[in-house]
């Protein structure tokens, strides 16, 4: 795209509003930027990222998500060279040249250019991917009448291979999922382990409602652990709502009363319709609104500075 009238050597000039990359400290629009070709994180999925929504212009959770981001690279053996301060310094001056009121940003950390082998010895260091879009949330009707979701066929990656609790560039399974799941008619997929115990969304974690008791996967079914799950746990047990979490086969979900979806963007999804079995009275239910109300009050109290 063509920039708007502005500097890069003002700040406050609205550069990119339909969108901004920082590349290692680099700004540029979405269609101009660009990576080494043979960086690690585009040649082998060797990466990995967090993704931040804002609320009135401050971003949710920060502290928890850089803390999510350096754990995620660590277990790929990748240690971060920047704080979170010196991360949030390149996300603002990015948000500043869209000059957007509201966004989603996607902090990627690849492993960074090197010789064409798995191993990332010849790599020169962590490379910094900084995308800042326009927030697009949820149509109003997900909230108001559900979704339709499907379970695949396909599984989520086992605990002992690319361990899910990592944030990471390999979302291939998840994709195959997603498009697995959209050809049976289903807005989304939830996906069950090798054990066959329910574990999560292809970007989301699924919590349900049987007798008046909210479930949902333990980490060690194989989930990522989610912000807003972590929040909404804390949330809804000192709004005295009970919570399990466990290793449920998939019939517990299909059977449930109510169940809904959870994301950093997504918010609260209610799930009406799981693979054409209607999920209770086949309508949002009293506890998944409860626990979306309790969602806003939370995202409130989770903004900060970057």
């Amino acid at each position: 795209m063509t920039p708007s009238p502005g500097t890069a050597s003002d700040p406050g000039s609205v550069l990119y509003p339909d969108g901004a990359v920082s590349v290692h400290g680099e700004i540029s629009s979405l269609a101009d930027a660009c990576i080494p070709a043979m960086d690690h994180g585009f040649l082998f999925g060797d990466s990995v990222y967090e993704v931040v929504r804002t609320l009135a212009g401050d971003p949710l959770a920060w502290p928890e998500h850089y803390d999510r981001l350096r754990a995620s690279a660590t277990s790929l053996y990748m240690e971060l060279p920047w704080t979170r301060d010196a991360i949030g310094v390149r996300i603002a001056a990015t948000i500043s040249a869209t000059g957007l009121e509201e966004c989603t940003v996607r902090m990627v950390v690849t492993r960074g250019p090197g010789a064409m082998s798995l191993l990332p010895d010849t790599c020169d260091g962590p490379r910094l991917v900084i995308y800042v879009l326009p927030l697009r949330l949820p149509p109003p009707e997900h909230l108001t009448d559900g979704i339709r979701i499907a379970v695949p066929s396909r599984l989520r990656n086992d605990l002992r291979a690319l361990a899910p609790s990592a944030k990471t560039g390999n979302y291939l399974n998840n994709l195959l999922a997603l498009i697995e799941a959209r050809r049976a008619g289903g807005a989304d997929a939830v996906m069950v382990n090798t054990s066959g115990h329910v574990t999560e969304g292809t970007t989301s974690n699924v919590f349900w409602v049987r007798d008046g008791v909210v479930r949902t996967a333990s980490l060690d079914c194989g989930i990522l652990s989610g912000i807003t799950r972590h929040e909404l746990l804390a949330e809804m047990r000192r709004d005295g709502l009970t919570v399990e979490e466990g290793s449920f086969p998939l019939a517990d979900l299909t059977g449930a009363d109510e169940a809904f979806l959870t994301g950093t963007v997504r918010g609260v999804t209610p799930v009406v319709d799981i693979d054409g079995q209607r999920i209770g009275a086949g309508r949002p239910g009293p506890i998944t609104m409860r626990v979306a109300a309790l969602l806003q009050k939370t995202l409130r109290a989770a903004r900060g500075p970057w």
